[in-house]
C-alpha cells in the first residue's frame, strides 16, 4: 500500500478496487479470506503504508444444470483472468431449452476441466446463436466484476459487421430507438418508446447495388438483446438471412452478423487489449 491509502478502511479500499458488497459477503462466509502481510484481518482493518494485501476468493460453484461438453473452441487469447474466442455461427452462447448442452458455456466448462481448473462460466458479452465472431469471457468473478464496470464506462468497445437488404442512403448514422420485448414473446424484441435506451452507430463500408445489399460496420453504445437486428429493421434495412426481423434466407441461412473487433482494458493490468476475427466463409461468399 502507498501513503495515500494509509488510514483507509480495508472495506472501502476493496469496494474502490471493484469488489462488490455481495462479493465481500461471499469471501467472509463462503470460504475466502483477507490477509494483510500474511495475517487474517477483517474489513475494518485500517491500512498502513507498505501493507501487502492478499485476497483469497471462495471456490466457485458450477450450476448443476451446466455440464461440460467437448465442443471445439477457437481460442484467440487466454490467461488466468480472461479468455477471448472466435465463436462460429450456429452455436448458442448459453444453454437453452432447445440446446441444453451444445453451447459455448458447455464447451468452456470442458476446457476448464481439461486444465484441472475449478471455474464456472462468466460471459462478458453474449452473441446470438447465429451470430459469429469475437467473444470475451472472464475466468473468475472478480475479473467479471471489473469488466462489467469497464462496460458501463464505455471502455469495452465492440465493432460488428453486417450485410443488410437494400441500399442504405446515408454513409454514416446513429440509430437512437428504445427496445422492448415484443408482446408475450421470450425471444423477439421491437422498437418501443417504453423500452430501454438503445444506441447503434453505423458506417456503410460498401454498397452492392447489383445485389441490393449494403456492407455495414456497426458500433454498439448499449448492449440490448438483438439490438443491431432490431435497429436495422427499424430503419428499413433488415439483415440478410434474419427472418425474425424482416430479412430473407434466399442468400444466407442465418443473419449476416459478425462480431469483428473487440477492445477492452485487461481487468488486472489495465493494458488495452484488441482482438479481431475475419469474416466467416458464409458471409465472405456473399461478396463473391
Amino acid at each position: 500500500m502507498s501513503l495515500k491509502e494509509k488510514g483507509l478502511l480495508l472495506k472501502d479500499y476493496l469496494i474502490d478496487l471493484g469488489i462488490s458488497k455481495r462479493m465481500l459477503t461471499d469471501i467472509k462466509f463462503g470460504g475466502g479470506d483477507l490477509l494483510i502481510n500474511g495475517e487474517h484481518v477483517t474489513v475494518r482493518y485500517e491500512l498502513n503504508e507498505g501493507d501487502t494485501l492478499t485476497i483469497i476468493f471462495p471456490e466457485e460453484k458450477v450450476s448443476e444444470g451446466l455440464k461440460p461438453v467437448d465442443i471445439p473452441l477457437n481460442i484467440l487469447f487466454e490467461d488466468e483472468h480472461v479468455l477471448v474466442l472466435n465463436k462460429k455461427p450456429s452455436i448458442p452462447s448459453i444453454p437453452s431449452r432447445e440446446h441444453p448442452e451444445n453451447s459455448i458455456a458447455n464447451g468452456l466448462l470442458h476446457h476448464y476441466a481439461q486444465q484441472s481448473i475449478h471455474l464456472t462460466v462468466h460471459l462478458v458479452n453474449r452473441l446470438d446463436r447465429d451470430t459469429s465472431g469475437v467473444m470475451l469471457v472472464a475466468k473468475h468473478r472478480f475479473a467479471h466484476s471489473l469488466l462489467s464496470k469497464a462496460q458501463k464506462k464505455g471502455e469495452v468497445k465492440r465493432t460488428y459487421r453486417a450485410f443488410t437488404h437494400g441500399i442504405i442512403p446515408k454513409k454514416q448514422g446513429t440509430i437512437r430507438a428504445q427496445i422492448a420485448r415484443k408482446g408475450d414473446s421470450i425471444i423477439e424484441r421491437m422498437v418501443d418508446e417504453n423500452g430501454q435506451d438503445a444506441v447503434t452507430h453505423y458506417t456503410v463500408k460498401a454498397l452492392h447495388t447489383g445485389l441490393d445489399m449494403s456492407d455495414v460496420s456497426l458500433v454498439l453504445e448499449t448492449g440490448r438483446t438483438h439490438q443491431i437486428r432490431v435497429h436495422m429493421q427499424y430503419i428499413g434495412h433488415p439483415l440478410i438471412g434474419d427472418t425474425l426481423y424482416g430479412g430473407t434466407k434466399e442468400r444466407m441461412d442465418r443473419q449476416a452478423l459478425h462480431s469483428e473487433t473487440l477492445v477492452f482494458p485487461h481487468p488486472m493490468t489495465g493494458e488495452q487489449m484488441t482482438f479481431s476475427a475475419p469474416l466467416p466463409w458464409d458471409m465472405q461468399s456473399l461478396l463473391l
